[in-house]
């Protein structure tokens, strides 16, 4: 494993934000984003009907306020949805037919403190209800301790599942390392490179396609959750291992994105270190519900409505 020059990381990833975009590319980067989004409820309040209301904004993430002009430019539905797996099936039925995807937490989210046969049914019980992507979170503990054989025995079997449920259709797999506690650019690194090489590497179940196994910074539970330098650091392991292999693996930076502004940052920089393939949903996702909001208010200004206030947009 390679060493991560924190420093220069840092300043790097900071350049990324003084970039100067035209107002037309601006137009264009927020509705990128917008399809880009995991709407997100995962909280012990949740209830079929919180689900079903998300669900909506993400079928329609922008809504039209009285007196004001449609939009020139479509928006595009959201990428999906992410619950825990017992909402899935309202999820299921309220996205039908929307081309939304339905996202689960599985494998003892958010600790990952759970003994692995119960986190791989968590799992299998996710995508026999529907789920079309499992979002699971390797253990921290585990990784920290220098148990690296076990972490990646987790993800590998985690992947079989996900490739081949006993049950259900296959899921598309996004592993969240927790980069909030993980303590060192160096140990994102390591772990980026652990986790993409078990996923790639499962016996008897073929490499991944295009997007079918993520990685994900967080999940949204620890502080500090996605940052710049740490997503560039998981972009660069997965350039390399683009390099090495031609296998895209996707990213997905979550929780503490808030502003339009602050994402079209991050689409620069991956377009500046993976190039234009990952600027897609199929490669590249937020993990921010607080940003669809703002996306909504900048889209609505560049219309030419004017500036709206937060609360002038539904939270769901």
């Amino acid at each position: 494993m390679r060493g991560v020059d924190a420093i220069m990381a840092a300043r790097r990833a900071e350049s990324f934000t003084k970039r100067s975009i035209k107002a037309s590319s601006k137009q264009h980067a927020l509705r990128c984003a917008v399809s880009m989004l995991d709407l997100t409820t995962l909280e012990g309040k949740d209830t079929p009907e919180k689900v079903r209301a998300l669900c909506r904004k993400a079928i329609q993430p922008v809504d039209i306020p009285a007196g004001r002009p449609a939009l020139e430019l479509p928006v595009p539905h959201v990428a999906a949805v992410c619950v825990y797996p017992m909402l899935v099936p309202a999820a299921k039925e309220a996205l039908a037919g929307s081309g939304v995807n339905v996202a689960a937490v599985a494998t003892g989210f958010p600790s990952g403190q759970y003994p692995l046969d119960v986190r791989l049914r968590d799992c299998v019980e996710a995508i026999a209800a529907g789920a079309d992507e499992i979002d699971m979170v390797i253990s921290r503990g585990l990784f920290l301790a220098g148990r690296f054989d076990e972490i990646s025995r987790e993800i590998r079997e985690t992947r079989a599942l996900c490739a081949q449920p006993p049950k259900g259709r296959p899921a598309h797999l996004k592993i969240i390392l927790e980069t909030g506690e993980l303590e060192t650019l160096d140990n994102v690194r390591r772990a980026s490179d652990l986790a993409i090489e078990a996923a790639c590497t499962v016996p008897g179940i073929a490499a991944p396609k295009d997007g079918e196994v993520f990685i994900k910074t967080s999940t949204g539970k620890v502080q500090p959750a996605a940052t710049m330098p740490v997503t560039l650091v998981m972009l660069e392991a997965i350039r390399d291992h683009f390099l090495a292999t031609g296998i895209r693996i996707g990213m997905k930076p979550a929780g503490g994105i808030r502003t339009a502004k602050q994402a079209i940052s991050y689409l620069v920089m991956v377009k500046e270190t993976l190039g234009d393939e990952w600027l897609t949903p199929h490669l590249f996702r937020f993990g921010a519900s607080a940003l669809a909001n703002d996306l909504a208010r900048q889209i609505l200004r560049m219309q030419g409505g004017g500036y709206m206030a937060a609360y002038d947009i539904t939270e769901a």
